[in-house]
């Protein structure tokens, strides 16, 4: 299974509007994309940042899946986030893959 993560530090603030702009907005538009096969949110309790950290994960049991994302919508869906959220918020990725 390959897991696409998008970590989020949003200023605190600012995290409820995001958490619910998230819910209603940007994750349903990504799972839209055909690309994903589910999600999960999470909240990281013992974040050294100031503010509330969250992970996205979306799962994928294909690698081109993801690849597919990345190249023809991560790009729309970041800039939607960004118009929505400017200067409130930190953003990293990482992709993994799980290990039976």
């Amino acid at each position: 299974m390959i897991i696409y993560n998008e970590t989020f530090v949003v200023e605190a603030s600012a995290g409820a509007e995001w958490l619910q702009w998230m819910q209603q907005q940007h994750i349903p538009a990504a799972m839209q994309t055909g690309c994903f096969s589910g999600h999960q949110i999470l909240e990281v309790l013992d974040s050294p940042n100031e503010g509330v950290t969250y992970c996205i994960q979306y799962q994928t049991p294909d690698l081109a899946k993801y690849q597919q994302f990345h190249e023809k919508h991560v790009h729309e869906l970041h800039v939607r986030h960004h118009q929505q959220f400017e200067n409130r918020y930190v953003l990293f990725n990482s992709l993994m893959k799980t290990i039976d």
